[in-house]
């Protein structure tokens, strides 16, 4: 319903935000990563998901696409609700979670409080099978996608990664484009080509 909101910041919790838009004060469930990046009376964009349920209406949101996107991701997994997609992204970032989820690093996901191993390999197993999909590529190319180390071609694991966290093609190539340069490695190009997105 809401694709995002922006206002200044009325007030601050340890896992919520409080936008004042027109002496209207939304509450926004988000990240502890959202909330280091904001501060009371600054003018923020939230981008947002409203949780619908009987009994509740919620929003959670962040100051980020790529994290709107891994929390998405998230929600698409059985036994994964808002609030427990909210503390996986607050116990790592958008981009550890990619990683860990694309190179099947599950235990990785087991330090979350509340994530058992089993879950952890459910969240991997099909967010693998559905960032495959939304990425059209096939079995042997996903393979080689994103690695914690570094190989032969970081611009291209870069440009990857950057789809994962919900870039087009086109947008990931020349944010990686723009901020590359010679020695560099994958996480450091990524961390780089994030901030110049924003």
């Amino acid at each position: 319903m809401f694709e995002y909101l922006k206002g200044p910041v009325a007030l601050l919790g340890t896992d919520y935000a409080v936008i004042d838009i027109n002496g209207v004060g939304f509450k926004i469930f988000t990240s502890y990563s959202s909330i280091g990046q904001v501060a009371i009376g600054e003018i923020t964009t939230f981008y947002t998901f409203m949780s619908v349920k009987e009994d509740d209406i919620s929003l959670y949101g962040f100051v980020s696409r790529e994290e709107l996107n891994a929390f998405n991701m998230l929600l698409s997994v059985n036994g994964v609700g808002p609030k427990m997609a909210i503390g996986i992204l607050s116990s790592m970032s958008s981009y550890d979670f990619c990683v860990s989820v694309s190179s099947g690093d599950y235990k990785m996901l087991c330090k979350v409080k509340g994530v058992g191993p089993k879950l952890a390999q459910r969240i991997v197993l099909e967010l693998k099978d559905k960032i495959k999909k939304d990425l059209a590529v096939d079995t042997a190319e996903s393979s080689v996608i994103i690695q914690k180390s570094v190989n032969t071609d970081v611009t291209n694991d870069a440009v990857e990664a950057l789809m994962y966290l919900g870039h087009t093609a086109q947008s990931a190539k020349e944010a990686v484009g723009n901020v590359y340069k010679d020695g560099m490695g994958l996480e450091e190009l990524i961390k780089e080509a994030l901030k110049s997105t924003v």
